[in-house]
């Protein structure tokens, strides 16, 4: 107990697991949707293109400001929805090179003058950074995500089992999409800084891949996926905090553990 007492002593570590327990249960809802409509390229594509939308925020003399960054990520989202939307043969593909082409401009922009080091942070993340503001920012994206959720959590379901049929039904499949897709660019773009660019995409699939493994129903499939988020993420604070390593890579090391356990468990049963 005194220990648990002695790692809350300090407000950044206060900070840090208020923002986990955010952050997590939305990578463990938004997991399972992108798990099943196979958008884990996706994701990991809009992750990359955060160094782009700073290197945006740096012309424009916002400096590393998260505005850019999201504004640049929620555009950055629904172009790559519009590609998915296609129906081309080689769609990931075109996904890679636009994701390839991002990063690049993104690095080439911010490694002027030999000035990157600062920014390399960005790549493994810090959630022990996050300030109050930054968490009310959270909360709030939190509350607008879950609402989505409620509202057109059919609507998604009926997307991810069969296109012509949610079409059928009369649902607008283009704007539930792109919904769908800002929704994701808001939280991966506010959540790049604590995470990491190298990190987030293994985050939002690997809770919901472990959870594909076990669960029985959609039910089981949305607890799980967002037990499993929550506890890699209070865990791997924990252990990342007792052993002096980087949070980030500690949270999908656990969960990593966690999708292996539930695949080898998924097989034998």
């Amino acid at each position: 107990m005194s220990t648990s007492m002695s790692l809350f002593q300090y407000d950044f570590m206060k900070y840090a697991f208020v923002a986990i327990l955010i952050i997590t249960p939305l990578f463990g809802v938004l997991g399972t949707m992108i798990v099943s409509n196979k958008m884990a390229f996706f994701s990991d594509a809009l992750g990359h293109s955060a160094l782009t939308g700073i290197a945006v925020g740096v012309i424009c003399g916002l400096g590393e400001s998260s505005l850019s960054m999201v504004l640049f990520g929620v555009a950055f989202a629904l172009l790559l929805n519009w590609i998915r939307s296609r129906n081309v043969s080689s769609t990931d593909t075109i996904i890679s090179v636009f994701s390839s082409c991002c990063i690049a401009v993104g690095l080439a922009i911010l490694s002027r003058g030999g000035n990157f080091s600062k920014y390399s942070s960005l790549l493994l993340g810090d959630v022990l950074s996050i300030t109050r503001q930054e968490i009310i920012y959270l909360l709030l994206i939190f509350i607008a995500t879950i609402i989505f959720w409620i509202v057109c959590y059919n609507r998604l379901q009926a997307l991810s089992l069969n296109r012509t049929l949610a079409k059928s039904r009369g649902f607008r499949i283009r704007l539930i999409e792109n919904l769908f897709s800002v929704f994701v660019a808001l939280v991966v773009m506010l959540s790049i800084r604590w995470i990491g660019i190298l990190l987030i995409n293994a985050l939002l699939i690997l809770p919901a891949a472990s959870s594909r493994n076990m669960a029985e129903n959609v039910r089981e499939y949305h607890f799980f996926s967002i037990v499993f988020s929550m506890f890699s993420g209070i865990a791997g604070l924990f252990f990342s905090y007792y052993t002096d390593m980087a949070t980030g890579p500690m949270i999908v090391i656990l969960a990593s553990v966690i999708f292996f356990a539930s695949y080898f468990y998924g097989r034998n049963r």
